[in-house]
């Protein structure tokens, strides 16, 4: 997903937060501007025991983000932690006020004690082995979007431990 900053400018929004209030950042984190993109991101699951259609499990948006990626970038980079083309930066879960708007599992479904409902009998508290999850992201304009694309991965078993 490389989308460069001048395709984003059109998608600049306010925050969900509003304000910096709490906590109040650092004044190396303070950001005159504070603002971010307003980015529809959505994820599914689809397995066996799910069917051929992908189950939603969640949508956000970018603009759920507390920490903006300019001051991710600026607190990785200050203690002097080099930064160079091609690396990749993660924003870390990006949550909304409402379940359908978690962003993760362990949110979504309380720790494994409030389990998603997929369909009669299906239900998920995690991630399972074969589970294959998509991701995907866009901005939307008048007639147009921004894509991100999708980012699909299918959870394997693990290893065993080998002594």
């Amino acid at each position: 997903w490389v989308v460069v900053p001048a395709a984003l400018e059109p998608f600049r929004s306010p925050t969900s937060a509003g304000k910096q209030e709490n906590p109040e950042p650092l004044p190396y984190l303070r950001e005159p501007g504070y603002s971010t993109y307003d980015i529809n991101l959505h994820v599914s699951i689809q397995a066996e025991d799910i069917g051929p259609e992908p189950f939603e499990v969640c949508h956000s948006n970018y603009k759920h983000m507390y920490w903006t990626h300019r001051q991710q970038i600026v607190h990785h980079t200050v203690t002097g932690c080099n930064l160079n083309p091609g690396d990749l930066l993660g924003s870390g879960t990006i949550s909304g006020d409402e379940r359908v708007n978690f962003g993760s599992m362990l949110e979504i479904c309380w720790k494994g004690t409030n389990p998603l409902q997929i369909k009669d009998g299906v239900e998920r508290k995690f991630l399972k082995d074969g589970d294959n999850v998509i991701m995907t992201g866009f901005c939307q304009g008048d007639g147009y979007r921004v894509g991100f694309g999708t980012c699909e991965g299918r959870i394997t078993p693990a290893k065993p431990l080998e002594f």
